[in-house]
């Protein structure tokens, strides 16, 4: 059993939209929903990170172990005729 915790928006229409991570497609999954409504305050007051799902940067912040990536030189802009 996995546990995730976030903190998101119900909308006007009652629907709550959770996205899992891409392994979890085609998976039958047993869903228990616990819920603490949170108020304007605490809202306003959660740092940048606290959206992120527990362990994302470390996961991510490393992970290209590829040969080092070069953006090539841009094209020069081109040049389109004026809209009417």
């Amino acid at each position: 059993m996995k546990t995730i915790s976030f903190k998101t928006h119900v909308g006007e229409d009652g629907r709550l939209q959770i996205s899992l991570q891409p392994e979890l497609k085609n998976t039958y999954l047993e869903v228990t929903l616990v819920y603490q409504p949170i108020s304007l305050k605490e809202k306003e007051e959660k740092t940048t990170f606290s959206q992120w799902q527990e362990g994302f940067f470390e996961e991510v912040i490393g992970g290209w172990e590829g040969e080092l990536l070069v953006r090539e030189k841009q094209p020069d802009y081109e040049e389109r005729e004026q809209l009417l």
